[in-house]
């Protein structure tokens, strides 16, 4: 400003980020493509299950009398029930253990090359699932360690995007992989839509096959990007830091912008190390819960609240849809193609995703969480009462009103995870932990995702099995209960981080509480609590007074 002066560090913080340019956009934009690995393979294994050729492959049934195809199979003809739960959980359990494990590869190579290591690991796993024909131990080795890789991907991705997103519009650019999630399962059951009725191993081997091509796009795209500037600050490496910076940016490195968030950004690490010091690596690890459970800005309620969330996502019921959709429909007698049916909910599920782009920054990440989780409650409870009110609906020819009501319920209940549960709770992880354990605590938020996800895949075939407790639609009680207490968590326990930078959220959560953050704003910068103030005061020439500004 003419004739001022430029302080870091005073209670206007609004000029502490650069504009942003085309070229940010575009680097979150393609980071966000790692979603495209959860969400395919998410979208396959669903249709896969339900195959007359994957079918018989497993089990040495005859296939029934002809005329047959995917969409009318008798329902003594299937997988049984611990197969199924056996193949769709193996993969979470992998990503369990490689969510957990990406976070210090993260801090020890980098955010990108810990991602590219992924798309290698999954690549290997993927070759072990469709390499033999009926040997079902390879093809349970190959989707724990593909799940492995898209563990190490789901976690650091977030981690990633949140570390290089400008503040004004994280939310919305983080939620981009929410909208790759939704598109890669759709992609998933085109693939498995086109190949249903194949008697040959392309029925299953081509839907598979096809993520080669996801692992090649993003494992080269990335070696392009330049790495989270978080990292190399955290690695006590400024040089490469400020220009990582700078790159993400897009502004010269001796900007204003780029020297102020910089400054902002080493503050606020040194604030948390004096606080919560680190030792060793058992100590980094019990770093992540320190404090108390009462303190909104210690560690282990952030811990809490990350892991929580994410389970909390898993127990709105969605899954079940996405991993057993296919075998749901089939027992509903009057749907005459399933698989059409899945296709149409993973559309809906796409379609409705970029919605979240807008209300996420219009309305925060708290506001959505409470309003979708409320109506996801009463859509699943609506599915599961027309099933008890209208029985005979399941069976074939019986009432397809009902059983349209019931679909048309679902989609709802679809589109309202798709537009709130499913983008927000990925933006709140990636932007609820301090920089000393950023990428541990993402990794355990993560790792928590997969590890209910891992229960409910196991749990949930027993649930609908016709051998088994055959609750059909009666299984929405189960999933609305559920998703009840979701709603309830993110009204005691989730605080509104919308506008907010990185460091600016410890701030926000150690001055207030869940159901008062949404009023909060910044009135300081780490910089200046620290001294980390770089910009001389210059007199103005006319009227030798000082003045101040962000």
């Amino acid at each position: 400003m003419p004739g001022g002066a430029v302080v870091l560090g005073t209670a206007d913080t609004s000029r502490i980020e650069a504009p942003v340019t085309a070229k940010t956009y575009f680097m979150c934009v393609f980071a966000a493509f790692g979603g495209i690995f959860f969400g395919y393979d998410t979208g396959w294994m669903g249709g896969v299950l339900g195959m007359p050729f994957f079918i018989q492959m497993y089990t040495k049934m005859p296939y029934p009398a002809e005329p047959f195809n995917a969409a009318n199979l008798p329902a003594s003809f299937a997988l049984p029930a611990w197969e199924k739960s056996l193949m769709t959980s193996i993969l979470s359990a992998g990503t369990f253990f490689g969510a957990l494990v990406a976070g210090d590869i993260a801090d020890m190579i980098g955010r990108r090359p810990t991602i590219i290591s992924g798309c290698v690991v999954f690549a290997v796993g993927c070759i072990l699932e469709i390499a033999p024909r009926d040997v079902l131990a390879c093809f349970i080795i190959g989707r724990l360690i593909a799940g492995a890789g898209v563990g190490f991907i789901s976690a650091i991705i977030i981690l990633y995007m949140s570390e290089i997103a400008p503040k004004k519009v994280r939310g919305a650019l983080v939620s981009g992989y929410q909208f790759a999630i939704t598109t890669g399962i759709l992609l998933a059951n085109c693939v498995v839509f086109a190949t249903q009725d194949r008697l040959d191993t392309g029925s299953y081997r081509i839907p598979i096959g096809v993520q080669f091509l996801w692992a090649l796009i993003l494992g080269v795209g990335l070696a392009f990007l330049p790495e989270s500037p978080r990292y190399y600050v955290n690695r006590g490496d400024i040089e490469k830091a400020t220009l990582a910076l700078a790159r993400v940016r897009d502004q010269p490195r001796d900007s204003d912008y780029v020297q102020d968030e910089l400054a902002e950004i080493i503050a606020n690490l040194e604030f948390e190390r004096a606080h919560v010091p680190q030792v060793g690596y058992v100590g980094s690890w019990l770093a992540c819960f320190k404090g108390s459970l009462f303190d909104g800005s210690s560690n282990i309620r952030r811990t809490i609240v990350g892991t929580g969330l994410q389970c909390a996502q898993q127990f709105t019921g969605i899954n079940f849809i996405f991993y057993f959709g296919t075998s749901f429909f089939q027992t509903l007698g009057t749907i005459s193609n399933p698989f059409l049916i899945s296709l149409v909910t993973t559309l809906v599920n796409m379609l409705t995703t970029p919605i979240s782009f807008y209300i996420i920054e219009r309305f925060g990440r708290r506001r959505i969480l409470l309003l979708g989780g409320m109506s996801m409650v009463v859509c699943q409870f609506i599915v599961a009462i027309i099933g008890v009110a209208a029985p005979h609906a399941q069976v074939k020819g019986g009432n397809p009103t009902a059983v349209k009501a019931e679909i048309a319920f679902i989609c709802l209940n679809i589109a309202s995870f798709a537009t709130t549960w499913g983008p927000a709770a990925w933006v709140v992880v990636g932007e609820l932990f301090p920089l000393p354990i950023r990428s541990r605590g993402v990794g355990m938020s993560t790792a928590s995702n997969w590890f209910w996800n891992c229960i409910i895949g196991v749990i949930t075939p027993y649930f609908v099995s016709a051998d088994k407790l055959d609750l059909g639609p009666k299984v929405f009680f189960i999933w609305g209960s559920t998703a009840m207490l979701s709603t309830l968590f993110a009204y005691f326990f989730v605080s509104e981080t919308k506008g907010l930078s990185l460091e600016q959220v410890d701030q926000m959560l150690a001055e207030t509480t869940p159901r008062t953050s949404n009023g909060w704003k910044p009135h300081q910068t780490w910089a200046a609590a620290e001294g980390h103030t770089h910009d001389k005061v210059v007199e103005d020439s006319a009227s030798n007074e000082k003045t101040e500004a962000a």
